[in-house]
């Protein structure tokens, strides 16, 4: 969901937090299909995420799967009763068919609940909120609002809503778009690009960790809420995820991954804290 504003996320995330009777009443009403009972039997779910988006999915220095949401992943299973999680790599652009195709049990790289992909798969209440931001070469003078794009050249992601917002909303761009994100942003350092479209956490841990010459540039154009991807029908597995998901966010799992993941500021970036409101 794109195009949310700060006082609209307040009124979508309580939401997310449901009463354990509501929760409970509502898994029992998702029918026989064992697409929770096969996981928990086999003891083994498989999940992809690109694993090349830092600090929300990467390889990490012991050549493991790390980031927000692996240990997102990790903890909703762990409550589920499925101790081997098991993490596939794969683009953005395949999370949908490839579902659907069952190369994988589940999606958990923070996808937004978009009506074309709804058509298709189904969503796990969200986990996360996302800022999204403009991301200019650092020598850029001429770039500082969604207006001043017009004419140029902005990269996005393939099959990420970035790429959606950047078709709906720069009708005037050239838009280009990558499989690979680590491309788009080199694109981006050596001028093949004018600006990208993407997450704040995740440019601004490629410009940490890369020494790359980009900066922002405005203020976010987009605020995008994150979920967990089932196949359609899966209802007792998303279900699941749900009350595993409410728990997390009540009990404070939630803001430690993102504190230990996305850094200090994630307050401010999210718009989030106990003291204002709950999800």
């Amino acid at each position: 969901m794109l195009n949310m504003n700060i006082p609209t996320l307040k009124r979508v995330l309580p939401g997310c937090a449901l009463g354990l009777a509501l929760v409970f009443c509502s898994w029992a009403q998702a029918g026989e299909d064992d697409s929770l009972s096969r996981l928990v039997s086999a003891g083994t779910v498989r999940v992809a995420n690109t694993q090349t988006s830092p600090p929300l999915s990467f390889i990490n220095a012991q050549n493991q799967p790390d980031g927000y949401d692996i240990a997102v992943a990790r903890e909703i299973f762990n409550r589920l009763g499925v101790p081997n999680v098991v993490f596939v790599a794969d683009k953005f652009s395949s999370f949908v068919p490839s579902l659907q195709t069952h190369k994988y049990d589940v999606v958990i790289n923070g996808m937004a609940n978009t009506p074309e992909r709804a058509a298709v798969v189904d969503f796990t209440s969200p986990y996360s909120v996302e800022q999204f931001r403009i991301w200019v070469n650092a020598k850029n003078s001429d770039i500082h609002d969604v207006p001043s794009l017009k004419g140029k050249k902005v990269g996005a992601s393939l099959g990420t809503s970035n790429e959606l917002w950047e078709r709906q909303n720069l009708k005037e761009s050239e838009i280009r778009t990558y499989d690979v994100g680590g491309l788009l942003y080199n694109d981006l350092a050596l001028g093949r690009l004018d600006a990208i479209i993407e997450s704040y956490f995740a440019g601004k841990k490629m410009q940490e960790v890369n020494h790359l010459p980009i900066k922002l540039a405005g203020e976010p154009v987009a605020y995008s809420l994150g979920a967990a991807v089932v196949p359609k029908g899966a209802d007792a597995l998303r279900l699941a995820m749900n009350k595993a998901i409410a728990d997390m966010l009540t009990d404070g799992t939630i803001t430690r991954f993102a504190k230990q993941y996305l850094g200090e500021d994630y307050d401010v970036v999210w718009g989030i804290s106990k003291s204002q409101y709950k999800w």
